[in-house]
């Protein structure tokens, strides 16, 4: 199965949709991408790849400020009405799940109730500034009233996994850093580091998204 790419409209100019489609579907997982990268990030590639083989949709929003070759990203508050727009675009059948890798991810954290999001997913949440703990973002997550599920690098200088409150859901990538890279001569390799946030997330929306469906 290849990639559909599609341009969207959104208040702040076009989009791109890039949807990797399920044959049956059970779940459509919608991400958004960080400020540093677009959607060829390792970790949205790697979900893009392997989950739709697992009967998850993945569709990944590419902003209009990567569309149009800006190096700097849009304010909050225009991401988060761009990533909006986006997805309503799309025809979900199925329960929708929302998430992202950094800004990505508080993105998708502050828009999952209008979106009607059945669950949120943070790939690397920039929990706050490196070496700035005082400058804490946990409120965007605290926010977010349905399942969450936090993957997080070990070694994450935007916050460790230590950082994060136990009530979250929470998938650890040893020896991983923000980009949820590892060292070459590290405890595991690097797709397995990637092996790790598909699996994570597949076996989680399987129990908290899917299983509630059926429970209902």
């Amino acid at each position: 199965m290849s990639t559909e790419v599609s341009s969207v409209e959104t208040p702040h100019g076009e989009a791109r949709l890039h949807r990797d489609r399920a044959r049956k579907p059970i779940a459509t997982l919608v991400l958004g991408h960080g400020a540093g990268g677009g959607v060829e990030s390792r970790d949205l590639d790697a979900l893009a790849r392997m989950l739709p083989r697992q009967g998850i949709s993945v569709v990944r929003v590419e902003q209009p400020w990567r569309v149009a070759g800006k190096r700097l990203a849009a304010r909050p508050e225009v991401l988060d009405e761009c990533f909006i727009a986006a997805t309503d675009r799309l025809r979900v059948r199925t329960p929708l799940v929302v998430g992202g890798r950094s800004a990505g991810a508080r993105s998708a954290a502050r828009t999952a109730r209008t979106m009607g999001a059945a669950a949120y997913l943070a790939l690397a949440f920039p929990l706050h500034p490196p070496g700035r703990p005082e400058k804490s973002r946990l409120d965007e997550l605290e926010a977010v009233d349905v399942p969450t599920l936090v993957i997080q690098g070990e070694r994450d200088a935007f916050g460790t996994p230590e950082e994060f409150p136990e009530r979250f859901d929470m998938a650890v990538v040893p020896g991983a850093d923000h980009g949820f890279k590892v060292p070459k001569r590290g405890a595991i390799s690097q797709e397995d580091a990637l092996l790790i946030v598909v699996e994570a997330t597949l076996e989680w929306v399987v129990r908290e998204v899917v299983g509630n469906q059926v429970d209902a």
